[in-house]
């Protein structure tokens, strides 16, 4: 097994699920892999300074040289999701490789990503590299339950003054050719903001009754027809500016006709939204705010007419969509005032991040240094991060894992059979190390 992958396998090696309630995470896994990250990043552990954040979240201050220089901030995350009712083929803790992929829960999401940081400093501080400015590793424990660490993290720092210069979490990945049709080139996809998130509650109430005498417009066929109504009226198709940026920039690399399009997205912004829609659900979900009913409830027992009944829709918000704006248009869909529309969490669209300037063209250009082959584009993350948590006060909040992920590995997060290719695990390392080198310089 590559030295790498050995050690990538031993970070997966550790069953860190973080449970919704932080009560009910098992804290012998995160303590276990915390030794584990001692014993094979001594330089890191010697000479950062370690600050606990949350349950078991790791903050790492690598001092700089200048004290006035804005910080650098990266960061991974500890926790995984469960392994619980997926076929896997093997132990998902007991990492192995197969045909060139190591295999295991997590070794994309995202220890990985801890994997390359970790890799990337603990070489730079054995070659005796002295970075100018401060550089901030943070490591969460619990960002797949939406946990608060991060959170807790991104204050501390700003209640020090540390003015983030840029942060970079995971997100986007090097894709294979083919991410836009006519476009041959494989694609670096650094998400430059992601959608917001909510989460909203249908309900209605009934007088009930026994399930043989059954009358009309119960609670159960009203929830049913309030989430054909959601059906039926889905957000607008819409193209968010940096979604227009990405077909701009994907599209000089397009070939025939469909180049002189993608030039033109600003303009045919209408028909392009129009398209991505038609053209299935991943790529609509690029082109507006979309709704998925995830949950219903209704009567505890088989022969008893509802009293409630309830309907859990999941959000998820482009860019210029408000958590306001989306229950608003739910309530126009709905039109019911029988049904209760409750937002039980939400958190906005994050800003978008900046494109124009010398951060952005420091990832273009160390991407195209260690991915020749990979066109940089931004775009907008459908999932949440951890990132999201220094958007309100950063302008250069960018969201890249620097491996590369093939189609069938993307659809293998959270899912059985999670896996990275061995090989592009040191072009992530390579990656973060002239990242680090040439932003602190």
């Amino acid at each position: 097994m590559d030295a790498l992958a050995a050690r990538l396998a031993r970070l997966v090696a550790h069953p860190t699920v973080a449970a919704p309630d932080p009560a009910a995470t098992d804290p012998a896994p995160f303590e276990a892999l915390h030794r584990t990250l001692a014993e094979l990043y001594p330089l890191l552990h010697a000479r950062c300074e370690l600050t606990r954040v949350g349950p078991h979240g790791l903050l790492f201050r690598w001092p700089g040289s200048d004290p006035d220089a804005d910080a650098l901030v990266l960061m991974a995350h500890q926790d995984v999701v469960p392994v619980t009712g997926q076929d896997w083929s093997g132990d998902p803790f007991e990492a192995r490789v197969v045909d060139g992929k190591l295999i295991g829960r997590g070794v994309l999401d995202d220890k990985g990503m801890l994997l390359v940081v970790a890799e990337a400093v603990e070489a730079l501080l054995a070659a005796g590299f002295a970075p100018r400015r401060d550089v901030w590793l943070l490591f969460g424990d619990n960002e797949e339950v939406a946990g608060t660490t991060a959170q807790e993290a991104a204050e501390l720092l700003r209640g020090r003054g540390v003015r983030p210069w840029l942060v970079l979490d995971e997100g986007g990945a090097v894709v294979d050719a083919g991410v836009l049709p006519g476009v041959g080139r494989s694609a670096a996809m650094v998400a430059v903001a992601e959608k917001g998130i909510a989460t909203v509650r249908l309900s209605t109430t009934d007088a009930g009754g026994h399930a043989s005498t059954p009358h009309r417009h119960g609670a159960t066929a009203r929830i049913a027809r309030a989430i054909l109504r959601l059906e039926r009226h889905p957000f607008p198709a819409r193209l968010a500016e940096p979604t227009v940026a990405m077909l701009r920039t994907l599209g000089e690399h397009a070939t025939g006709p469909l180049r002189a399009l993608y030039t033109r997205a600003d303009a045919l912004s209408p028909v392009f939204a129009r398209a991505l829609v038609a053209l299935g659900p991943e790529t609509a979900a690029i082109a507006r705010t979309t709704m998925a009913v995830t949950q219903l409830a209704g009567s505890p027992a088989s022969n008893v007419l509802a009293t409630r009944a309830e309907a859990v829709v999941n959000l998820r918000l482009d860019t210029d969509t408000t958590v306001a704006a989306a229950v608003a248009h739910l309530r126009r869909a709905v039109r019911d005032r029988l049904v209760s529309i409750e937002v039980v969490e939400s958190t906005e669209a994050s800003r978008v991040s900046r494109t124009d300037d010398d951060r952005w063209a420091l990832l273009v250009r160390v991407i195209g240094e260690v991915f020749p082959d990979a066109v940089a584009s931004p775009y907008v993350q459908n999932g949440a991060t951890d990132a999201r948590r220094f958007s309100p006060w950063c302008d250069h909040v960018y969201r890249f894992a620097p491996l590369r992920m093939s189609d069938a590995d993307r659809a293998r997060l959270h899912a059985a059979d999670e896996q990275v290719a061995v090989a592009t695990l040191a072009e992530g390392v390579r990656f973060m190390t002239r990242l680090i080198e040439e932003a602190c310089a």
